[in-house]
């Protein structure tokens, strides 16, 4: 269990304890810091999944945790943007579609491991992902006299992008649950009576 793909995933959930913990201490240097930490944490996301394809240590483990890091690492994040005014009210709405993409893209995948359909990750998913993971470190920092330009209306502006991948990458893993969601696909009523809740 202990590979190193599992500990670099690991090690993103636990980095996010300490991204909270920085957006409670103002100042230009602690937002840097919390733009470093959410780096690293970016960067595992993508060496846990090579090291793992790479080095043939894929496991149930880390196809179970390395979902639930993302989303909760983003969720974190995107909340803690929101409570602390580090984001306009226009970007609200993408914040709102987003985390409500990862609730349905959840259900989808318990309710489709539990038929034991799967349901790969698209390319395009990949590069919400990526666009995401720009976008809130990019809002982390907000505007400084260190850089001069719009950094948070950059930000924003990419967090709208990650938003509308979100809609389109959501509806389309929608449309894969729905093909198994019809009458057909229903289990017999003894069966049906029998399954856990």
């Amino acid at each position: 269990m202990l590979t190193l793909p599992n500990i670099l995933t690991l090690l993103r959930i636990l980095i996010i304890p300490l991204v909270v913990v920085l957006f409670y201490v103002d100042g230009e240097g602690y937002r840097w810091a919390n733009c470093a930490l959410f780096a690293v944490a970016a960067i595992t996301d993508f060496f846990d999944g090579w090291l793992a394809r790479r080095s043939n240590q894929v496991s149930r483990l880390g196809r179970f945790l390395d979902p639930i890091a993302d989303k909760l690492l983003v969720a974190a994040v995107l909340m803690l943007l929101v409570g602390f005014g580090r984001m306009s009210p226009w970007s609200y709405p993408a914040a709102v579609v987003i985390l409500m993409r990862e609730i349905l893209v959840s259900g989808l995948r318990e309710f489709l491991a539990e038929i034991r359909v799967g349901m790969p990750v698209t390319k395009l998913a990949k590069w919400k992902t990526t666009v995401q993971l720009i976008a809130l470190p990019v809002l982390i920092v907000g505007d400084t006299p260190l850089i001069p330009l719009p950094i948070t209306l950059i930000g924003e502006g990419l967090l709208w992008v990650a938003a509308v991948m979100t809609i389109i990458t959501g509806y389309d893993y929608l449309r894969v649950g729905l093909r198994h969601m019809g009458p057909e696909h229903d289990a017999p009523p003894s069966q049906a009576h029998n399954t856990p809740r």
